[in-house]
């Protein structure tokens, strides 16, 4: 079984669309640890405050069909993966780290590992709390 660090964050009708992602991820891989829910100002646009948290998964699945799977996860809720990048969304669901693996282009893949929203505190702060001795497996801290 594989460690996956989620970042989650909503900004329409967060409530609810962080609840239907909190029980599609119990439903799917058991039990799950979750961070507090912050809100914050929304990054790179004009528009409402996210809430964010973060999740840790135990999971069989590999990085991309794990992707793949919070992907169909953002669909089911509404998200419109057509709208520019930074924009309102109904769920954002991304892996943030994939226990120590280190994963990108120069590895030929469009998935990148660690994150690179890393450097943003609505990422940072939720897995802190969760995961307070993780360390990461590029920098090291």
């Amino acid at each position: 079984m594989h460690a996956a660090y989620l970042s989650l964050g909503s900004n329409i009708d967060p409530e609810r669309h962080l609840r239907a992602a909190a029980a599609a991820l119990r439903g799917r891989f058991g039990e799950a640890t979750f961070s507090a829910v912050l809100r914050t100002p929304a990054v790179g646009f004009e528009g409402p405050d996210f809430f964010n948290a973060a999740a840790i998964v135990h999971t069989d699945l590999e990085p991309q069909a794990l992707d793949d799977w919070l992907h169909a996860l953002e669909a089911a809720q509404g998200r419109d993966r057509s709208a520019p990048r930074f924009s309102s969304r109904t769920l954002d669901v991304d892996i943030v780290y994939f226990d120590d693996r280190v994963i990108g282009p120069a590895h030929g893949s469009h998935l990148q590992l660690p994150r690179p929203e890393l450097r943003h505190a609505f990422v940072l702060q939720p897995l802190a709390q969760i995961a307070p001795d993780f360390v990461d497996p590029v920098d090291g801290r």
